[in-house]
């Protein structure tokens, strides 16, 4: 398994575009751009932060992951995501140690990510993603 980075930190928010007023205003931190992912039923706004990314998450639909992490727990840290070179080999390789996945196979995400998710039940409480890019 090849960990490389932290490749961003996931905030839950209710509106991207309040939440960037203060990013921007406050930080002078602008955005890569906004992304919708239909399937995922989310918006998405990358801001660079040294070597790394926050990423905004904004629910797109009542019934999506992100809206119903905000009802639970209210807007913040939503999860922590790790790159890694070969997402499929770093998925068996958890799986072959007890580790519980949220996805065994992965999935698109945004800026033409591959993604999964480990359970914060294995990570004592955070949500793990797992990310492999292209470059960055």
């Amino acid at each position: 398994m090849n960990i490389k980075n932290i490749d961003h930190i996931g905030i839950a928010v209710t509106s991207i575009q309040e939440s960037l007023s203060f990013w921007q205003a406050s930080l002078g931190i602008e955005p890569h751009g906004i992304e919708e992912i239909p399937e995922r039923k989310l918006k998405t706004a990358f801001l660079p932060v040294g070597n790394t990314d926050i990423e905004l998450l904004e629910a797109t639909s009542a019934d999506s992951s992100i809206a119903k992490f905000i009802e639970k727990r209210g807007e913040g840290l939503h999860h922590i995501a790790i790159r890694v070179d070969d997402i499929e080999a770093t998925l068996a390789e958890l799986k072959a140690k007890g580790i519980q996945l949220i996805d065994e196979t992965p999935r698109n995400g945004a800026g033409g990510a591959r993604i999964a998710f480990v359970s914060p039940r294995s990570t004592h409480g955070v949500l793990l993603e797992l990310c492999e890019r292209k470059q960055k």
